[in-house]
């Protein structure tokens, strides 16, 4: 670079052929590696791991853009900014991809057994790492590929069984008999969030039981009669007048033939139902503490797959559905079905595979969050603690973490983190340990058998931000990159992992792990609908990129969106990014085609400069200033907007308008200072833009004559106050307001752009010298032959006028138009509008169009009917302007 320019740009851009080209030469460049200036000051972002199981979604793309859009902002900021790429194994996830593409096969993984299941999974994985680490590549990430982690390697593993074991002797992690949610379809434990609970129709059971001493029956209300079968006691509210006498009383259990109490505890609702519940301990978390404190015993009725055991008697190996209604056909005909009343609940269903949670008693292993939230909840108090943005979302994590419940961890799979526990089978002692031990350390056998189930992923996920920097060795990567400084992630995953990651990292580390959390919301349809299968309404990110480009894309979603919200997605957004991407392209051309053999010395930036000069480099400043502004406070969209304004509005419709003045003049020194400004003003507007466009912005500032190996290490552009001009603003909007107002003159009445025409200015006394400075530009730029400058002029017969800051403007009718032929015209198109107003007011009058049409169809009548009038203004105003003057 620094060479004389050639103006080889193509005529049009390839977004497919410059991505390929200029990724592979950021990466074979090492532009992306952290480290190697040791004197900056870090910068960290860890990536929210994607899972190993298909292709990333648009949401990911939003996610991940976002990120890149900041990690370059930094980069070229002047700090060492490590981005961290890395996967996650998604236990549940993935186990359920692999098993499923086996049973295609006809094989389980039982088939295999665990050793050759998990080489199946690993198979899995490295495909679909690859899939996305190339899906990475064609948005453009400028990710640090030389410290990539994965969930289970080998580092991160350590640390899991670190954190397990430290938790263990801790007594912050425990294994004992609870009811957890039971996923019957994966036949694996979840936490309680990865449970949905959707409301459901269902029903209100209410059944006899009879009392054992023959007096009658208790009526009892259950939205599952099928857990009857595991029931071990009814219970009323001890208030309850209605069930005083009953109390301690027995009765006998329909089909089992058991005797079961009549207990008095507070938690019955006498409201709800009969006011009488049953009680199944292994089968409902309620029941289950109401059990603990009567001391009631737990009999499970179902297995791991929601099917009834021996337990269940006559209906053992039924579905649990089946079973229920079979329950409810064999009580009607025992004459125990008192009525079945309709009910819409709420019903916990499993996040990973869609099936119904089944409360299942079960022995899993346990994290006892209090004392770690206890930690998080003090340092969000006393504003030590994560910022969140929007600042809203502090109350939502606060609320989650002041009422945390224990973390079951323990998954019933292969794919994971194995839990580091052996069982002696010897003397039935359990160990937890870092390492597998070779013999018993309580009866020195070598009979030891390691703890069959994985870690939730969320439990390895947990230690991210500091496991992926070599925690819990004190690496230099550890020492320099953490805390992060920010974590970007999608608001509905605030529990489960931010939090975690806050309350593991004030554990292990004694801080935070990030500094601020910038929640993006989710990409919805145009419509505003959640994307899913069912509608048909995804987007897959890489078919954008292939039919828009990259940048197009990136563009798109990191200008839709604001922190926190949700996005639309629209594809005239996107083209509209593409039309701005050509834009750019079309300018740059231009200036290159005028930098022909131009070397970087030749083009120092210094005056005489003009009146156009003076103001770009100013609204230079002025946007350099707010972008990075808005950077900093993670305003993406109005980055955007304010970038767009410049670029599109100022350098290239209004500044490069006035360069061609002095570029095809004949004054050598002005075209200097013209291509000067060009260069400088160009090199910083792409800059400015790269975060948001990385490819095609590097692709044009490769060929212009500035010196870097690539603008991903440029420098960002910083405000020079010597180019503060206001007064030249301000001349230059008096300006741009004529040259608008005397266009849209020509245009309204229909003016040949080859055809001159007169113009006379009234100027205030402030603003005669501009106009006087710049009459050679406003003859040029709005096809005059003939200026007036005169504070006196009387308004001409026969002129068409229009209002400026400072002046007012006149253009004489005569020579312009035929006065006659243009009224004809405005009257006959003022007799359209005149029909098109009168056609909307008439169908928008109708009640029944109001209201049996779509509102969107309505709404899109009342619009056009205010556009038509307000048309028929404009052309009422024209045609007594003509008769008028």
């Amino acid at each position: 670079m620094g060479e004389p320019v050639k103006s080889n740009l193509p005529s049009a851009y390839d977004p497919k052929q410059a991505e390929t080209k200029w990724y592979n030469y950021w990466i074979e460049g090492k532009f992306f590696e952290a480290g190697k200036d040791q004197s900056k000051q870090p910068f960290t972002i860890v990536i929210p791991p994607p899972n190993v199981t298909g292709k990333l979604h648009i949401g990911h793309a939003l996610n991940v853009t976002l990120q890149d859009i900041l990690i370059r902002f930094k980069r070229m900021s002047g700090y060492d900014a490590l981005w961290l790429p890395g996967m996650d194994h998604a236990g549940i996830a993935t186990q359920a991809r692999v098993e499923a593409k086996l049973r295609e096969q006809g094989i389980s993984r039982h088939d295999l057994g665990r050793e050759k299941f998990l080489a199946e999974v690993w198979k899995w994985k490295d495909e679909y790492a690859q899939n996305i680490a190339d899906q990475w590549r064609k948005l453009g990430l400028s990710l640090d590929y030389s410290r990539e982690r994965f969930t289970l390697d080998e580092g991160l593993s350590a640390a899991v069984r670190e954190v397990f074991v430290r938790l263990y002797e801790k007594g912050l992690i425990y294994r004992g008999k609870y009811i957890i949610n039971w996923d019957p379809k994966a036949r694996t434990a979840l936490s309680d969030i990865e449970v949905i609970h959707k409301e459901v129709k269902g029903a209100l059971y209410h059944l006899k039981y009879p009392l054992k001493d023959g007096s009658g029956y208790i009526r009892v209300a259950t939205t599952r009669p099928e857990t009857m079968l595991g029931d071990v006691a009814v219970a009323v509210h001890p208030d309850d007048e209605r069930y005083q006498g009953l109390i301690g009383k027995t009765v006998i259990l329909p089909f089992v033939e058991r005797e079961i109490p009549i207990i008095a505890d507070a938690y019955v609702d006498p409201e709800f139902g009969s006011g009488a519940v049953k009680i199944t301990p292994a089968h409902d978390p309620n029941d289950f503490e109401m059990g603990q404190r009567h001391q009631l015993p737990q009999i499970l009725v179902m297995n791991e797959e929601g099917r009834m055991n021996e337990l269940a008697g006559k209906y053992q190996g039924m579905d649990r559905f089946e079973c229920r209604k079979q329950i409810v056909k064999d009580l009607e005909a025992a004459g125990l079905l008192i009525e079945i009343e309709e009910h819409v609940h709420s019903v916990g269903h499993s996040e990973r595979t869609g099936v119904v949670v089944e409360p299942y008693l079960s022995t899993q292993w346990f994290v006892s969050m209090k004392p770690l939230a206890e930690r998080a909840i003090n340092a969000q108090t006393q504003g030590k603690g994560v910022k969140f943005v929007p600042d809203r979302f502090e109350k939502i994590y606060l609320n989650w973490i002041e009422n945390v419940r224990d973390w079951c961890i323990s998954r019933q799979l292969w794919w994971g983190h194995r839990i580091p526990a052996w069982y002696c089978d010897e003397c039935g002692e359990m160990t937890v340990a870092r390492e597998e031990p070779t013999t018993c350390p309580h009866c020195q056998s070598n009979a030891l058998r390691q703890d069959e189930d994985v870690l939730d992923t969320w439990f390895s996920s947990a230690l991210w931000p500091f496991s992926t920097l070599g925690w819990p060795e004190q690496t230099d990567d550890l020492k320099r990159y953490f805390p992060t400084d920010v974590l970007v992630t999608g608001y509905d995953i605030i529990y489960f992992w931010v939090a975690r990651m806050i309350f593991t990292a004030l554990e292990f580390t004694d801080q935070i792990p990030f500094k601020d959390v910038l929640m993006n919301g989710l990409v919805r349809d145009a419509e505003g609908r959640k994307m899913s299968k069912s509608l048909g309404n995804g987007v897959d990110p890489m078919e954008v990129i292939d039919q828009y480009g990259a940048d197009a894309m990136r563009y798109m979603l990191s200008t839709g969106c604001t922190p926190g919200n949700d996005l639309r997605f629209r594809f005239e957004r996107v083209e509209a990014a593409r039309n701005f991407a050509n834009k750019i392209w079309n300018a740059s051309r231009f200036a290159l085609m005028h930098l022909e053999g131009v070397s970087a010395e030749e083009l120092e930036l210094k005056g005489p400069f003009s009146i156009a000069d003076k103001w770009i480099l100013h609204r230079l400043n002025e946007t350099v200033k707010d972008a990075t502004r808005l950077l900093e406070r993670y305003e993406f969209g109005e980055v955007g907007r304010v970038i767009y304004n410049f670029i599109w509005d100022e350098l290239c419709d209004w500044y490069i308008e006035f360069a061609k003045l002095p570029l095809y003049g004949e004054d050598e020194e002005a075209k200097r200072v013209t291509r000067s400004v060009l260069t400088h003003v160009l090199d910083q507007a792409l800059r400015l833009l790269h975060p948001m466009m990385p490819f095609i912005t590097e692709e044009i500032w490769q060929h212009l004559p500035v010196e870097g190996e690539s603008i991903t290490v440029s420098a960002w552009p910083q405000v020079n106050e010597a180019f503060d001009a206001p007064e030249a603003v301000h001349e230059m909007q008096v300006l741009i307001e004529t040259i608008r107002a005397v266009r849209n003159i020509r245009a309204e009445m229909e003016v040949p752009p080859k055809h001159q025409v007169s113009l006379m200015v009234r100027p205030d006394g402030e603003t005669r010298q501009a106009f006087e400075r710049n009459e050679a530009a406003i003859k040029r730029l709005c096809g005059v032959n003939q200026l007036t400058i005169d504070p006196a002029l009387a308004r001409p017969d026969k002129s068409m006028a229009a209002v400026v800051t400072g002046a007012e403007l006149f253009l004489p009718l005569a020579g312009l138009v035929d006065v006659e032929q243009t009224v004809k015209r405005l009257e006959a198109e003022l007799k359209k509008l005149n029909a098109e107003v009168e056609r909307v007011e008439k169908k928008l009058s109708n009640p029944g169009f109001v209201a049996k049409a779509p509102e969107h169809v309505v709404e899109a009548e009342r619009q056009k009917g205010e556009e038509y009038k307000e048309k028929r203004e404009k052309v009422l105003a024209r045609i007594q302007e003509i008769k008028g003057s």
